[in-house]
């Protein structure tokens, strides 16, 4: 029985392993490898009108500025000098591109960049290393895009003392009778930006054009990856129809991109490890959705709302707001509805999410982030003592009856019936249960990894040190301090644990953590801390409850001969 109980354990344990490859799989916008999910009903495409492929392809970093004769209908008015202008808040610092009033350069004052910490972090660029950038224009005729060169109008470049807000405004020639007027209104300590497009109609002819919203980048691998974990970068589409959905660049490159193409509500975004930019339109504003390859190794994704009708003479607004900043929680929350779901969780949100907001109370109690992680676990431990508690006193009584099953299967290794029915009797006789200490520990699984999405998912915990030698909580460690504790205290679980009767088996229970242990070698150190915190505290637990039930701690290195050297012994005495 006692086989049959590590032999279930090992079944379960393997079988969620199998359960989180797949999941990470999903969590990372690829298809589960294990149990794929049926495909997604798509809705249907956007009408011919209103096709992604109308919107003008991207320029790259390398396209020359154009001229005045490269811009249609530049008769129609004076030809204007291409400009870039940069304008600074107190948390950003912003480069616009004179050519479509595009924003092309984008650093968060608030946060280091990973190559070093006294720079800050580069979002958007376009530069011949990185592609990324977010465009607007219009379609449906020979209108203004984000190809046509525009005027800066005048304006205050920096967000001085006491100014709450400042604008950029660029303004197109006429193109086709059609000029298209942009303002874009930064805001004290917001990540947002409110981006009004204002479409004059200068002709003499009634014009129906559509606005495009879009997110260009390369499909370049994020620098700083981990070959033992992995996090999504690429497109994402959310409607409160479809919910959120991720977009891979290999599933646009294959034309298999599948999402929610046409929606009254929600955002079109790219995401990355923290940070995320995003085009947000009012809920009840008609939009057709698009991701699709512009170049090499160059995607778009974005949306395509109609204007309206416009008589000669008229002028129609529409206001869109444009997020590009760190995927703090309550900051997307308060923006628009599903938006903190770019900050992913993945499978376990519904558990992920009060635990990211226990830890910010936590945090704002003790004021550090690798104290609040133990701090967190330590609630956890507490919340869960009781289940923990008869999990370990099932151990226990286990370990307590050990020489005795040993003794027994040694007895009657030839009599494999006989030895189940007189395992059985021992288990009744001791009041044990095998599996009393496997249920209360699995219910226990899902809490802690999603906890540990929490924690690789926190742009908080980003550059955040917690003490001595460990400067940046999101890093690994840089001496392996903090893996080396994680492996010993794995070692040490093992060795207080009942020894398994098969020499295999308990091969297994200490090949196990050694090989579990190399990840996290690799793993930041928040993810070690909080494994490891976790382990202390149950070695703690298990020692206080053997202590308590008269079976003194006592550690079972590694002899894999003993069931060879019980056998032995008994028939010795035989004869």
């Amino acid at each position: 029985m006692n086989d049959i109980r590590r032999t279930i354990l090992w079944v379960i344990f393997g079988f969620s392993m199998v359960l989180l490859w797949d999941q990470w799989q999903i969590h990372n916008g690829k298809q589960a490898t294990f149990f794929p999910s049926a495909p997604k009903t798509v809705a249907t495409t956007a009408p011919a009108d209103k096709q992604p492929a109308d919107v003008p392809d991207a320029l790259t970093a390398a396209t020359p500025a154009a001229s005045a004769s490269d811009v249609p209908g530049a008769a129609e008015a004076a030809p204007v000098a291409r400009e870039t202008i940069t304008v600074t808040t107190d948390v950003m610092r912003l480069t616009f591109d004179g050519q479509g009033g595009a924003l092309v350069h984008a650093e968060l004052l608030k946060y280091g960049s990973d190559a070093d910490k006294s720079k800050p972090f580069v979002l958007f660029d376009e530069s011949a290393e990185r592609v990324y950038m977010a465009q607007t224009g219009l379609i449906g005729g020979n209108y203004p895009t984000h190809k046509t060169v525009m005027a800066v109008l005048p304006g205050d470049r920096d967000l001085k003392d006491g100014q709450n807000e400042l604008q950029v405004r660029f303004e197109s020639p006429v193109q086709d009778g059609v000029k298209l007027v942009k303002t874009f209104t930064l805001k004290r300590g917001a990540y947002d930006i409110g981006v009004k497009h204002e479409v004059v109609n200068a002709g003499t002819a009634a014009i129906t054009p559509q606005l495009y919203l879009q997110l260009l980048r390369d499909g370049n691998a994020l620098d700083g990856g981990n070959a033992f974990y992995s996090t999504f970068t690429g497109p994402a589409i959310y409607t409160d129809t479809g919910k959120y959905q991720k977009v891979e660049f290999k599933n646009i490159d294959k034309d298999k991109a599948e999402f929610e193409k046409t929606a009254t509500s929600g955002y079109v975004a790219m995401v990355q490890h923290y940070f995320a930019s995003a085009w947000l339109l009012g809920d009840g504003i008609q939009r057709d959705n698009y991701a699709r390859k512009v170049g090499d190794n160059l995607y778009a994704a974005g949306m395509i709302t109609p204007v309206g009708t416009l008589q000669p003479g008229e002028t129609k607004a529409l206001d869109a707001r444009l997020f590009a900043g760190p995927q703090l929680e309550k900051t997307l929350e308060a923006l628009a509805p599903g938006l903190e779901l770019v900050k992913d969780y993945g499978w376990l949100t519904i558990l992920a999410k009060p635990l990211y907001w226990l830890l910010d109370k936590i945090h704002g109690i003790l004021g550090n982030w690798g104290w609040s992680i133990v701090g967190l676990v330590l609630f956890l431990k507490i919340l869960f003592y009781w289940l923990n508690a008869k999990a370990y006193a099932s151990m226990a009584k286990m370990k307590a009856i050990n020489p005795k099953i040993m003794e027994m299967r040694a007895r009657l290794k030839d009599s494999p019936q006989q030895m189940q029915q007189e395992m059985m009797r021992i288990y009744r006789e001791e009041k044990v249960n095998p599996m009393g200490g496997c249920f209360p520990i699995m219910i226990q699984i899902p809490v802690f990894i999603a906890l540990y999405w929490v924690l690789l998912s926190s742009v908080e915990i980003r550059h955040a040190p917690w003490i001595l030698w460990i400067t940046d909580l999101s890093a690994k460690d840089p001496f392996f301090i903090l893996p080396l504790l994680m492996t010993l205290s794995s070692l040490l679980q093992t060795a207080l644990n009942p020894v398994p009767p098969d020499p295999m088996q308990a091969k297994m229970m200490w090949f196990m953590p050694l090989i579990f242990s190399v990840m996290f070698f690799m793993f930041p150190a928040g993810l070690v801390l909080y494994w490891l915190t976790n382990n202390i505290l149950s070695i703690a637990q298990q020692w206080v409850i053997n202590t308590r039930m008269g079976v003194p701690p006592q550690f079972n290195l590694p002899s894999f001969k003993k069931a060879d050297a019980a056998v032995t012994d008994v028939k010795a005495k035989k004869k």
